[in-house]
């Protein structure tokens, strides 16, 4: 959504009648902070969402002196339909316009240049030399999609790997930077004569090797709890003008993870000026949680101790979306330090569990709808501990699916052909799902899962749904609910 300029004007909000307070509110506390004035058209139909374009266009009334018209952000068609009758610009507004404020821009102003950030993220594939080059390439190209600045070839202990020099080259013939994780000089020289730029790591068993190698390298500890032999290291690597970050060791909770983030912070104050990394894969491999959270705390440590590069890997399951999950991280950790902000109401894509605050119409809203549907298709809504199958004059509610179809039968309604119940038995696990989770659940929309999202299946109303036959009406089917 483009910027919306604070000048006077006047805007004609289009709705229908069950979103009318909560526009008529929101309107209410925003349109002197963001300079405008407002007219609202509620149009006869109760949800805003289950609107077109088209319907609107045929019922659409402005006033002399409208600027602009906004209308629900879920409405489907072609704006041109409703801007040919306006004579006036028309936008969607948002999808919930209990966001109103965020669409004009008044709550998240500090969020202008939002997406700054200087963490680099260095992505491994572990076991490099058990795939084949087109997988290599395929997975480097996934990372790199995915966020990754740097593809970390992960060599394997014990398993000399002769194919390495030209597994680099290829990685960098695609436009890849590349980094090798090996302690064998052999296949670091390869790797570093190929293209690769970083070597992951250097202590004191292979510290001689390294000013062959003519790139940067990644200095760690001989005994990490100790710090035993890191200085020595970084003394003989200067003294031979080696490029160098440090990198103190990230422990695993219960064998040291205290201690070894304590650690991070003196190495910062005695060498305050170093490059530092952190393999953050030690902690979001290592431990039974989703890795999200792991991976945005770790960051924001990062941020806060000016460690500008991050290793990290998705090989266990819990944590398969890692690197997009430090690409979100570094961009919100980078606005809270840089901002003196907390990092909340931010960055939705993190949120992947229970994202969404869930809306509640309430009873006596639901039986109003109920009192006012016309047609035979049914409302699925997910509030209050319970799905509510709303529709024609009926308002059935349990926290069970197979419970409200045989409520269903109870009422009489005998309708419900295979398909349809194969589409509501979808849309009822969908609320189900989101019940379990304090999910926002609207009828054939996706559920939210931050950024892995995926777009809803039937994109729209099932056309299971739309196969129940209406009765005669100009108004547009309602299989959906906003």
């Amino acid at each position: 959504m483009a910027d919306h300029p604070s000048t006077d004007r006047q805007i004609h909000f289009v709705t229908g009648k069950l979103a009318e307070p909560a526009l008529r509110k929101a309107i209410d506390q925003l349109a002197g902070e963001a300079g405008f004035t407002a007219t609202v058209q509620v149009l006869n139909i109760t949800v805003a969402a289950l609107m077109t374009t088209d319907w609107i266009a045929r019922r659409l009334e402005v006033p002399p002196g409208t600027d602009q018209v906004l209308i629900p952000g879920l409405c489907r068609g072609d704006l041109a339909a409703v801007e040919a009758v306006a004579g006036v610009p028309v936008e969607r507004g948002p999808a919930d316009c209990r966001r109103l404020a965020e669409w004009f821009g008044r709550k998240r102003q500090d969020l202008a240049d939002y997406g700054q950030h200087d963490i680099e993220i260095i992505a491994e594939i572990n076991h490099a030399n058990r795939l084949s080059l087109a997988e290599l390439l395929a997975c480097a190209a996934r990372l790199r999609a995915a966020g990754a600045d740097v593809i970390d070839v992960g060599c394997t202990p014990g398993e000399p790997w002769a194919g390495v020099g030209d597994a680099v080259a290829a990685l960098v013939a695609e436009g890849h930077r590349v980094s090798i994780d090996s302690f064998e000089p052999v296949e670091v020289l390869a790797a570093t004569r190929a293209g690769a730029s970083l070597v992951l790591s250097v202590d004191s068993r292979n510290v001689e090797a390294a000013p062959d190698y003519g790139c940067e390298v990644v200095v760690v500890p001989d005994v990490p709890a100790t710090l035993a032999g890191f200085d020595k290291t970084i003394e003989r690597l200067l003294a031979h003008g080696v490029p160098l970050r440090l990198d103190p060791v990230l422990e695993p909770i219960g064998f040291g993870l205290a201690a070894s983030l304590g650690r991070y912070l003196n190495v910062r104050q005695q060498y305050p000026d170093a490059e530092m990394m952190m393999g953050i894969g030690n902690l979001t491999e290592l431990t039974d949680v989703d890795s999200a959270g792991l991976n945005t705390l770790l960051l924001g440590f990062c941020q806060e101790t000016g460690i500008r590069s991050v290793l990290t890997t998705e090989v266990i399951y819990w944590a398969a979306s890692s690197v997009k999950e430090c690409d979100l991280a570094r961009r919100l950790v980078h606005h809270a330090v840089t901002q003196q902000t907390l990092p909340k109401h931010v960055e939705p894509g993190l949120v992947t569990l229970r994202s969404g605050k869930p809306q509640v119409h309430g009873e006596e809203a639901l039986d109003q709808l109920a009192a006012a549907i016309r047609d035979p298709n049914f409302r699925l809504f997910a509030e209050r501990g319970a799905i509510h199958l709303v529709g024609r004059g009926l308002h059935l509610s349990s926290r069970d699916p197979f419970d409200l179809f045989d409520q269903l039968a109870e009422h009489g309604r005998d309708d419900v052909d295979a398909s349809h119940a194969f589409y509501l038995g979808y849309e009822m696990a969908k609320a189900v799902t989101a019940l379990t989770l304090g999910k926002d659940y609207r009828q054939d929309q996706a559920l939210d899962w931050g950024h892995l999202t995926e777009p809803e299946i039937g994109c729209g109303p099932s056309a299971a749904a739309a196969r129940v036959p209406a009765p005669q009406t100009t108004k547009p089917r309602q299989d959906a609910t906003s």
